[in-house]
């Protein structure tokens, strides 16, 4: 009888859901605190980008014991991971939960960043990375 290999986690393998981005940080040999769980799991539950300020005040809104500090030092160690991904803008860094490969479009009306999945033309996307 031989054993189902279970293809390990690896960057290159997409983060789906949130148990994906548990799995990727034990990969990575990143520890699972309760703050970084914190974190996770907001963010893939308002399936938005937010800021650091927003992402803080929305978990101390729900009772969880987190410090300024702590959100900032946990976004940093994870989206630098690639474990979620960070949005710049002129007004600052937003912070949401990596699905597959996609666009963002600025809402003007709401301010609010928008995924949007479609491929775009490889010519479009050499001006825009330009």
């Amino acid at each position: 009888m031989t054993k189902a290999h279970t293809p390990t986690p690896t960057s290159e393998t997409p983060i789906r859901s949130l148990e994906d981005a548990y799995e990727r940080c034990q990969t990575l040999g990143m520890r699972l605190s309760r703050q970084r769980k914190y974190i996770l799991e907001l963010l893939w539950e308002v399936k938005e980008h937010l800021s650091a300020r927003e992402i803080y005040d929305r978990l101390n809104q729900q009772g969880k014991d987190i410090g300024h500090t702590s959100v900032y030092q946990n976004l940093e160690a994870l989206s630098s991971q690639g474990i979620i991904e960070c949005v710049e803008r002129c007004d600052g860094r937003l912070y949401g939960h990596i699905s597959d490969a996609h666009s963002h479009v600025n809402c003007l009306d709401t301010d609010q960043i928008i995924d949007v999945h479609i491929e775009l033309p490889p010519e479009i996307l050499a001006q825009v990375e330009a």
